[in-house]
């Protein structure tokens, strides 16, 4: 039999999965110093909750889940049956493995509507999944933590969003990422102006892949979705959009003189960086992105998404947007919601690539026993529970060593681990502990050890 896990996962190594719980735990401060509550939703819901929720791409890439038992047999059994030839096939999937938290996340707000306090405040750290090609930066099982607020149409859920972005990347280390911001309701307005309305979707799908496939590209995506050239000939400018946010600003409205949306959607964005430019940003720079897009049908409103620090190759490690709609697919109407999701498994690639990953320590015992001598254990063993009840990672090493050699062997696993404190003898009460960074050895009680160490 050939070992091998699926194209697009991973195992993860003791060192990874420390690395990997830093990110998370200074995600989940930052969410929690900001106010959101935990929850959780399951690994897959029912194929109607998600497929039509991401556009045409989005759906292709949802991963389907047979019905499970002895389902199949009785598909088969019916394709067999003569009298049921004309019939409807049964379906052979009716769940789904969840491809973002966001439309879970909607589920879930109209199921416990009358549980929650609106405005609802949540964060969640879970796995997702995607049919995607595998790449770098790219699985197809991968972890997203999203932050989200529903219940408010406030413009200042969308300033603490810029915050939140640029404090857990500062406190990451991770200086000089770009926080990309553009409007929905822009979007909307220019396919208003350039008379294409009716081909939002592909307009702005298109779009968003000007820094992947060039300007040409985009052009050629938009004139194959049946758009006119003479309506892209309009959008020209967007192609080379510079400026500082403020002279943007100015240029889009501009643009949008006719389009009521369009120029509410400028309003917005102006309503956002001004205030962001009053608080300030500690390492994040907040840039205006006009071919910002992002393909997910539901946003509504605001868009956001983060790059890298340039000298780093990677596409985005977080995005997010308003969604004023989601709820009402789920027949819950008029709750706004607006979220962002930071993705973890870039994150990490980039820290890695920029060795910000220097202080964080594999978790490993304080104090680790040597099990020379069978009539010590279980003198040991008690010292070792009085250890962790004060909160000291200690532990024995299995084994008794019979020779020189499996003594060897236990001082190289307190060299491997880099363990501080190596206790090689007990003998009434009274330790043998020897300080590996110094080679120091004393003689001690096991207070006087809980002291040394904490």
């Amino acid at each position: 039999m050939k070992v091998g896990i699926p194209k697009g996962t991973r195992d993860f190594s003791s060192t990874e999965v420390a690395k990997r719980n830093y990110i998370f735990n200074t995600i989940k401060h930052a969410f929690e110093n900001f106010g959101f509550q935990p929850i959780e939703t399951p690994s897959f819901e029912n194929s109607d909750t998600l497929m039509g929720k991401y556009g045409e791409e989005g759906d292709r890439l949802i991963f389907k889940i047979l019905n499970s038992g002895d389902y199949l047999k009785k598909v088969d059994e019916h394709l067999l049956s003569e009298k049921n030839s004309l019939k409807v096939t049964p379906k052979i999937s009716e769940k789904a493995l969840r491809y973002d938290l966001t439309v879970p996340f909607a589920r879930y707000v109209v199921q416990h509507q009358n549980e929650i306090t609106f405005p609802f405040k949540r964060y969640q750290i879970q796995p997702v999944w995607r049919a995607d090609r595998p790449q770098k930066g790219r699985f197809r099982e991968f972890y997203q933590c999203d932050a989200d607020v529903v219940g408010s149409t406030s413009l200042w859920q969308e300033v603490e969003f810029v915050q939140l972005y640029d404090t857990v990347f500062s406190k990451l280390g991770l200086n000089g990422t770009t926080i990309k911001l553009n409007n929905r309701k822009i979007l909307s307005g220019i396919a208003e102006v350039i008379g294409a309305s009716d081909k939002l979707i592909d307009f702005t799908v298109a779009l968003d892949k000007l820094d992947k496939i060039g300007k040409e590209g985009v052009v050629n995506e938009m004139l194959s979705k049946g758009i006119l050239a003479t309506a892209i000939e309009k959008v020209d400018p967007l192609f080379h959009f510079s400026g500082s946010n403020q002279e943007k600003l100015a240029s889009l409205e501009d643009l949008l003189q006719g389009s009521e949306e369009g120029l509410q959607g400028v309003a917005d964005l102006k309503t956002v960086v001004d205030r962001v430019e009053a608080l300030g940003l500690d390492s994040a720079t907040l840039e205006l992105d006009v071919t910002l897009a992002r393909g997910l049908n539901y946003y509504t409103g605001a868009i956001y998404e983060v790059a890298a620090p340039k000298s780093v190759q990677m596409g985005s490690i977080g995005g997010g947007g308003r969604y004023d709609d989601l709820t009402g697919i789920f027949g819950l109407k008029d709750v706004s919601g607006v979220g962002i999701s930071f993705g973890l498994d870039r994150i990490y690639l980039v820290m890695e690539e920029l060795a910000l990953f220097e202080a964080v320590a594999l978790p490993k015992p304080k104090v680790l026993f040597l099990n020379f001598e069978e009539n010590e254990s279980l003198e040991k063993v008690k010292m070792i529970k009085t250890l962790r009840n004060n909160d000291i990672k200690a532990e024995m090493y299995p084994d008794v060593a019979g020779s020189n050699n499996q003594q060897k062997k236990q001082w190289k696993y307190a060299t491997n681990r880099e363990i501080e404190f190596v206790v090689t003898t007990v003998e009434n009460g009274t330790l043998v502990v020897k300080e590996m960074s110094s080679g120091e050895q004393t003689t001690c009680s096991l207070e006087e050890l809980i002291n040394k160490v904490q």
